[in-house]
């Protein structure tokens, strides 16, 4: 039998203590109360399973008992039983109308408690079955979402998940008048890498690149594989002079890993050009022109000489 947390509320003293043993004696856990609104405060502090009311109470009865336990914000399912000598059936579609699962009447049969109770933990069983699969369907549901927005090769967060961000970080600068940047970066010659090397040493190339974005990345900064051998860093809370900074450390570090790069003179290692747009809350931008702006500026570090870094103009940014 299904052990379950069971909830009394009868206002007659004899009637809840005989109640009271009869569950005990089931093998249930109990807890009684002396009315309505006892019975409320005592199920919104605990977990029931199982709430058996008594239908005529002073104050609150078991028909406005009933209907807050289904009203009840709650996360799991109570099963309630009405208890009470009225036997019509008007009264007995009252109950369930409001929202009661069953009935049982005074004086009660112990053996038809004990049914009543049989059938109650068959539902909890149920409930919390569907409750373990609704949890898992949702933890499913989010590896599956987070799938969705994450690159398979490098690991970093992908485009779908880059709109979504520039959306909400577009919003915080509407709201809070903070600037914010965007960073292109492109790896310097990397067809001549993978010509040179083959593609699976460029792939690792790529992972090798994105590692060194996330973990030169502040609290908050957040770097994505835009495509092919590009990516993004957005910049929370960052202007011109900051992001420059922020960048250059990354593409420093890059350099430092020294992975050879024949066909990338001088240095002849991994290399990439970076270009940045900042968003400006004096000037009115879309995401969609921020990133152009940044693919931009990038264009004008490889025409520069790449391996470098440079800052579009945020005054000409427009929507």
């Amino acid at each position: 039998m299904e052990k379950l947390k069971v909830l009394i509320a009868e206002d007659d003293a004899i009637s809840r203590r005989v109640l009271q043993r009869s569950v005990e004696q089931n093998g249930h856990q109990c807890r009684v109360a002396v009315d309505g609104a006892t019975a409320w405060e005592a199920f919104q502090e605990d977990d029931v399973d199982v709430l058996i009311s008594d239908w005529m109470m002073p104050g609150m009865d078991g028909i406005e008992l009933c209907q807050r336990v289904r009203e009840h914000d709650s996360a799991t399912y109570t099963y309630f039983i009405l208890l009470t000598a009225l036997d019509d059936k008007a009264h007995f579609m009252t109950g369930m109308e409001a929202g009661a699962d069953d009935y049982l009447g005074k004086p009660f049969d112990p053996e038809e408690l004990r049914a009543r109770l049989l059938a109650a933990g068959r539902v909890m069983a149920l409930h919390r079955r569907l409750a373990g699969q609704n949890a898992e369907l949702e933890k499913l549901n989010r590896a599956l979402g987070e799938s969705a927005r994450t690159d398979p090769l490098t690991g970093l967060a992908n485009r779908l998940r880059l709109w979504e961000d520039l959306g909400a970080a577009r919003s915080h600068v509407e709201r809070y008048g903070f600037q914010y940047a965007v960073a292109m970066c492109d790896v310097d010659h990397f067809k001549q890498f993978n010509d040179a090397y083959g593609h699976p040493a460029g792939d690792e190339a790529l992972r090798i690149v994105a590692q060194v974005l996330a973990e030169q990345c502040r609290t908050g900064d957040r770097a994505y594989r835009y495509g092919g051998e590009e990516f993004l860093v957005l910049l929370p809370a960052q202007d011109a002079q900051g992001a420059t900074i922020a960048m250059n450390r990354m593409r420093e570090a890059l350099s430092a890993r020294a992975i050879p790069h024949e066909g990338n003179p001088p240095l002849k290692v991994l290399t990439m050009s970076t270009g940045i747009a900042i968003a400006d809350p004096k000037t009115d931008f879309v995401a969609e022109t921020l990133v152009k702006l940044a693919d931009e500026a990038l264009y004008e570090a490889k025409r520069g000489g790449r391996n470098r870094v440079v800052v579009h103009d945020p005054s000409s940014i427009t929507p």
